[in-house]
């Protein structure tokens, strides 16, 4: 285990599907109830390595990294991202650990992804935590754009792949000052902490030409977050999914009451004070909310529990003390939980 390994961790795995694999950590304990974690778009399972060692270690997490992200594979060439993909990707992985029944803990887009799988698999989820999740309905407004949406994702993808340019190579200051650049929700530590997971170290021009010269063969080094050394980093995922809406389907009010009439489990969902909602000033985001909470509520009745915390998008990875006893007291169901703090 490396110096960095987050602590608690188990081990690394390496789940096979067709188009390569499926990277993830582990905590806990084996024969501990499983929960499976999924981060956020364009994070990777590193997100969770400041919160799981604050939770119940009796419990089995595992982490994983979506397809694209992380150190898992990128799908081939031709195939897209899609949600249902991703929730495929749920359903491979919980196979390949032989898990019939397990909860989810989702971040943002990871929550939108498991809470999909949940809807489409209700009697395999026991629990399905929701960590500032966005709800992406199909409003009036939007229906205007969705087609626009769609080709946009589309003529973006095939002019990824078009343009065939090799992978840029960055210091990691380089890329950290971009990574903040453009989530300012997240602090230096939570920023070094995605790129050690969601970078390779590779050899500059300048090195690959004293090598060739040398006639040396070019050894790789294990730690991307080595600032002593020369070589550069480049980012791990696909650069196709550098748009959200290659990714993203929107659903309408109808399909959303649906699919949350379908659970057969509790959910707990948790937003940040000044998370996802409160960055958006789009009314209609926060009214999704409004109504995903309200359906949930007339719905699930007893089993949905909602929970406002301080802290951004972003909470449980910079301040993940503000939602691990919430988290494990209902892992553990030892009491109903306030409607806020």
């Amino acid at each position: 285990m490396s110096e960095n390994a987050a602590p608690g961790l188990i081990s690394e795995l390496k789940l096979a599907v067709p188009w390569g694999h499926i990277a993830a950590k582990a905590w806990g304990s084996l024969q501990g109830p499983p929960v499976l974690c999924l981060h956020g778009w364009l994070d990777n399972a590193s997100s969770f390595d400041r919160l799981i060692p604050l939770l119940p270690q009796d419990f089995y997490y595992v982490a994983m990294d979506f397809g694209g992200h992380g150190l898992s594979s990128h799908y081939s060439p031709g195939v897209p991202y899609y949600l249902q993909t991703f929730v495929s990707e749920i359903r491979r992985v919980v196979a390949a650990l032989k898990w019939n029944r397990f909860s989810i803990l989702g971040h943002s887009f990871g929550g939108v992804v498991g809470g999909m799988f949940f809807c489409t698999f209700p009697e395999m989820v026991d629990k399905l935590i929701l960590l500032d999740t966005p709800l992406f309905l199909l409003e009036s407004d939007e229906m205007e754009n969705l087609l626009t949406y769609k080709r946009r994702a589309i003529e973006h993808v095939l002019q990824v792949e078009a343009s065939q340019e090799p992978s840029h190579v960055f210091s990691l200051k380089q890329l950290l000052q971009r990574l903040l650049k453009s989530n300012s929700h997240l602090s230096e530590e939570c920023g070094e902490l995605l790129l050690q997971r969601g970078t390779t170290k590779v050899a500059t021009e300048m090195e690959f030409r004293h090598v060739a010269q040398a006639g040396l063969e070019l050894l790789n080094s294990s730690d991307p977050t080595d600032s002593t050394s020369q070589n550069g980093l480049v980012l791990n995922r696909d650069q196709r999914l550098a748009w959200a809406e290659n990714s993203i389907d929107f659903i309408s009010r109808e399909l959303c009451a649906h699919s949350i009439r379908k659970l057969q489990a509790h959910v707990l969902l948790i937003k940040a004070v000044h998370g996802y909602f409160d960055s958006r000033q789009n009314y209609s985001e926060k009214e999704s909310l409004s109504f995903m909470i309200d359906t949930m509520k007339s719905t699930l009745k007893e089993q949905f529990q909602f929970v406002e915390v301080p802290g951004n998008h972003c909470v449980h990875m910079s301040e993940p003390q503000h939602v691990a006893s919430i988290i494990s007291s209902f892992l553990q169901c030892t009491h109903m939980l306030p409607a806020q703090l």
